[in-house]
């Protein structure tokens, strides 16, 4: 078995960790469980360079720290934002890019800057070139590249964003949408919500954690039925293409509450609706008379043709986790997942339960209970069997989760203190 992160960032993206270099990414990966992920940001010449000099590649599309840790693998692959105009309209729409080579993504990058793209000044560049157009460049280079919408349904940057997507991937990538075999459902969906749209039934939904900070790598992830050591990059991605249960055994995906464009609203206004208020205020916030921002439940909602719940016979299985650090926060009754005493804890529980994702997916109850707080176990418990709640994310801001009543918090924190 192991865990794929196929949508990371480095320190040259804005808004991202400057400790964002591949040894920590690396290391991270280690903490967290992951045993392959995305190199992020390759059409950036400085983090190229950096890839160049700290990976060694292995033949077979693979690649590892030529100074670390061997066997955290990594993949070539980036995140680009295409605006341009489509059918009369702005179309703003972020795509995950693979290759399987050094020399490919040299070419592509080549390609990109004669073609008049700035790739210097963000390490996800904004090329002023459609969707189609840069998948015609991959194919060109090489077929074996691949390509797929990032954070499909996200308001402002999607494939089917509400504010400059499409409504279907046909009317986006036109006579090439064979080409595109898998979408990510990014954090404010699940597979159950991309369910809902048989049009989707044809691709793959994979999940990643689009991390702007090392403690978010794998907050989303895909795992796999194959061997780190003998992988390779055609593996995986006919691993995704095929959809073989066998070999894809489920995606780790974000309570879709918790991401930020979940439901609708104004964040400025402190307006959050769902769906049906959105309706029924036309759309129109209360408070500042404006359209809100419409959400991925409502967008899904508006192209879905099933009823909630429906699940396709090629489907594959999900689990919804809550990161450890926001489970011990929850069971200490401490608000910040950066604070000492939560750091303490997490640091104390990984060395003993060898990496995030072993903990939370694997360990039974009474083996957590001979290395971590009964508080901590109970919140692992409640977290797998979805006995929990979550105030929504909206325009911008992430939801809240909540797994234990003020009152038992309060107890936790009189034994702790």
């Amino acid at each position: 078995m192991i865990i794929v992160d196929l949508h990371i960032h480095s320190r040259f993206s804005r808004a991202c960790s400057p400790e964002l270099n591949l040894p920590n990414i690396a290391e991270w990966c280690g903490i967290k469980g992951i045993n392959l992920v995305a190199t992020g940001d390759f059409t950036h010449p400085a983090w190229f360079e950096e890839i160049k000099d700290n990976l060694i590649e292995e033949g077979n599309g693979l690649l590892h720290l030529k100074n670390g840790n061997s066997e955290i693998k990594f993949i070539l692959g980036t995140e680009v934002s295409c605006i341009y105009s489509q059918g009369g309209k702005t179309r703003r729409v972020h795509l995950c890019l693979f290759f399987p080579n050094l020399a490919d993504v040299e070419k592509f990058n080549n390609t990109l800057t004669d073609r008049g793209c700035n790739i210097h000044s963000d390490g996800r560049p904004i090329l002023g070139l459609s969707s189609i157009e840069v998948l015609k460049i991959m194919k060109s280079i090489n077929e074996r590249s691949v390509m797929i919408p990032a954070h499909a349904w996200t308001p402002w940057f999607a494939v089917f964003g509400s504010k400059s997507g499409f409504d279907s991937l046909e009317e986006c990538f036109g006579d090439l949408s064979s080409e595109i075999f898998a979408i990510e459902t990014g954090l404010s969906s699940d597979p159950a919500m991309n369910w809902m749209l048989s049009a989707l039934d044809k691709v793959t939904l994979v999940s990643s954690s689009d991390a702007h900070s090392l403690p978010n790598l794998g907050r989303e992830a895909n795992v796999f039925n194959l061997d780190i050591a003998k992988a390779s990059y055609d593996d995986l991605f006919l691993a995704i293409k095929n959809k073989d249960p066998k070999i894809f055994l489920n995606t780790v995906e974000f309570y879709p509450e918790e991401g930020m464009y979940h439901f609708d609203g104004h964040r400025d206004c402190d307006v959050c609706f769902a769906p049906a208020d959105t309706k029924k205020n036309k759309n129109i916030c209360p408070k500042c008379k404006k359209p809100v921002v419409v959400g991925v439940l409502n967008r899904v909602e508006v192209l879905a043709d099933r009823a909630e719940g429906f699940v396709p016979s090629n489907s594959i299985p999900f689990v919804s986790l809550v990161g450890l650090d926001k489970i011990i926060c929850e069971a200490l009754g401490i608000k910040s997942r950066s604070s000492n005493k939560v750091q303490k804890k997490y640091n104390e529980l990984i060395k003993k339960g060898d990496n995030e994702f072993n903990i939370l997916l694997n360990l039974s109850y009474p083996e957590l209970a001979k290395i971590t707080l009964p508080e901590i176990v109970e919140g692992i418990r409640r977290v797998r069997e979805k006995k929990l709640s979550i105030s929504p994310g909206f325009d911008g801001q992430y939801g809240k989760v909540t797994i234990f009543s003020s009152e038992e918090r309060k107890v936790f924190q009189e034994k702790l203190f």
